[in-house]
Order: structure tokens, then C-alpha cells, then sequence
């Protein structure tokens, strides 16, 4: 943005499209492989099929598969280039790694500062919307998984971002709770493929999303009084040890039930599962997408098997405090 540039996610161009499928059918017919990851192919078809000035890869921190990704593009478009986090949060590389960006986008690090401090106020209006989630019980799990995950890009448009986002949380003023007997779970992980209907499926069932793990880091919720800082604080990019704490004190904070681990199918993130289950002490269903693009009927059984287990567990737990009182 400072170097005049409009953000675009390609993530989220992807995964709103009417038939995100198609953009999956064009890396396929180009060659790629049926066991890469969806999200991988839908940004291949995207990029291929949208007029995009400039295609910035991340090579490190993200995606595994992202550094071939971005070799195919330089063979078919003109203007690619890369960024790589440092493999640790130290304020010190991610400060000269931001100047190197800068430098190539020809734009300077003290700009892009001025840039930080415009978009607080609608970071500030995310993380606001995120507390009366968990909170007041204001906001569904989905509105909070959209309007964080939208926080990568504004949606393109950040005051537009801004009327919307405050036209909602107004309205979320006004608005009956969700009640109290309903499950609170936490959603770990990259953004899903299902979409709105997971979220649906969950508040169908009686239970709903007050925690989305990845969503929220986009929203930057420890800013950091520079950018070098704020991507420090930034917990997805580093190792898993650092996502880990973050989610053990917001499980706790937000009084979570039980964990939905999403894994994309063929992600090396998902080899991270276990080491979940090991160090998280809340129930985990681990759920893997791949192109579906909806909730097949398998997970939808899995899913309400686990919330099943949940109101059993929950059950012979205030049974037990009843007794010990």
C-alpha cells in the first residue's frame, strides 16, 4: 500500500469465487498434480485468470509447495517476486527482510510505517468484533471467521472494510445472545475449503465457533509499536511452539469445550496434529478438506459424533461437582 499498490488475497479471491473449482481445473489441465494442495491450484487458477500487476510469493513461513508454485509463475508471468519470514520471530531479520521488500517495491520502510498506524483503527474494529464473539455471544462463528480472515487484504477496499465492519458491529448491539447451554469450540488451523456451511452446521447442532486461531492472527492482535514488532508478534509464520502458547492461553481465556483441528489434505501442517494432541488438553477432531468445497456426510457424522462425546463429557463433569459440593 505505501508503495501504491491495492492488496489482493488470493486465498480469499479463491475460495469466495461462485465455482471455485474451475480455478482448480486450470492447474490441473497445466499440469499440476491431483495430490497438491487445493489451495495451491486455486491460486495457480486465479493467477492465471485475473489481471494482477505484481505476484508476491511466500516462500517461507507458509505454504511448502509455494516456492514451485512460484517457479511455474515466473515461467508464465512477467512479474513475480518472493518474501521469506526468518525462520524465528526475531524483530532484528524480520525488520531487515520488511526493508528488503520496501527496497524491491520501490517504496521505504518508514512509508509503509504510516501505512501500520492507518490501518489500526480497522484492525482495532476486527478484534473488537472478535471479543463480542467469545465474550457477549454477539457474533456467529462464521461473521468472526470472515471479517478476520478478511483483515489480510480489507477486502480490497479498507474504508469500505471499515462502513461494513461498523455497520455490524452496531447492529451486533442490538442482538439477542447466543444461549448459554451451547458448546464453545475452537476452530485451529489454516481457513477451511467448507466455507459458510461449517460454521452453519456446528450452530445447527448447538454448538459454535468463539475461537478461530489463524483467522484472528491475521488481524494482528498484539501490534507491536512497529512493523519489524507486529510481524514478531505475528504467530502463524514461526514454528508451531509459538501458535501453541497462543492457543492454550485463548482456550483457556474463552472457556473452550473442545478443538476442531482443520488440515488441508496433502499440507505438511497436518503432520502437526500431533504434536497438537500431545500438548492441548481439550478434546480434538481433527478434520482434513481437500476439494470438496462443503461438509461431505462423513464429516458431518464425525463432527456430530465429537460434539455427542463433548455433552457426555460435559455432562459427568457438573455431575461431579454436584456431588463433590
Amino acid at each position: 500500500m505505501a508503495a501504491g499498490f491495492q492488496p489482493v488475497d488470493l486465498n480469499n479471491v479463491f475460495i469466495t469465487s461462485p465455482d471455485p473449482g474451475k480455478y482448480v481445473n486450470i492447474a490441473e489441465r497445466d499440469g499440476f498434480p491431483l495430490n497438491c494442495c487445493t489451495w495451491i491450484k486455486g491460486i495457480y487458477g486465479i493467477c492465471m485468470s485475473g489481471d494482477y500487476d505484481t505476484i508476491l510469493c511466500v516462500t517461507t513461513g507458509d505454504c511448502s509447495n509455494s516456492i514451485m508454485l512460484m517457479e511455474v509463475l515466473k515461467l508464465k508471468r512477467s512479474n513475480v517476486i518472493s518474501f521469506a519470514y526468518p525462520l524465528e520471530p526475531d524483530r532484528r531479520l524480520i525488520g531487515h527482510t520488511l526493508e528488503n521488500l520496501a527496497d524491491r517495491l520501490c517504496t521505504t520502510l518508514p512509508a509503509a510505517e504510516k501505512i501500520k498506524s492507518a490501518l489500526k483503527i480497522p484492525r482495532n474494529m476486527a478484534l473488537e468484533l472478535d471479543r463480542l464473539t467469545w465474550q457477549e455471544g454477539m457474533v456467529s462463528g462464521y461473521e468472526n471467521h470472515f471479517w478476520l480472515v478478511s483483515t489480510s487484504d480489507f477486502n480490497r477496499n479498507t474504508l469500505e472494510f471499515r462502513d461494513q465492519i461498523g455497520a455490524l458491529l452496531n447492529e451486533c448491539s442490538r442482538r439477542k445472545p447466543y444461549p448459554d447451554d451451547m458448546l464453545r469450540l475452537a476452530y485451529i488451523g489454516v481457513p477451511p475449503v467448507f466455507g459458510k456451511e461449517f460454521y452453519s452446521f456446528l450452530e445447527k447442532n448447538n454448538a459454535r465457533v468463539v475461537f478461530n486461531e489463524v483467522q484472528r492472527q491475521f488481524a494482528m492482535p498484539v501490534s507491536g509499536k512497529s512493523l519489524a514488532e507486529q510481524y514478531s508478534n505475528y504467530t502463524y509464520p514461526y514454528s508451531i511452539y509459538g501458535r501453541l502458547k497462543d492457543i492454550k492461553a485463548q482456550l483457556k481465556k474463552r472457556k473452550v469445550d473442545g478443538v476442531i483441528h482443520y488440515v488441508q489434505a496433502f499440507c505438511h501442517r497436518g503432520i502437526g496434529d500431533i504434536i497438537f494432541r500431545e500438548s492441548l488438553d481439550n478434546p480434538i477432531l481433527t478434520l482434513e478438506g481437500n476439494q470438496d468445497f462443503y461438509l461431505t456426510q462423513h464429516a458431518k457424522t464425525r463432527i456430530e459424533a465429537f460434539l455427542d462425546m463433548l455433552r457426555k463429557k460435559s455432562k459427568v463433569k457438573n455431575q461431579t461437582l454436584r456431588t463433590t459440593n
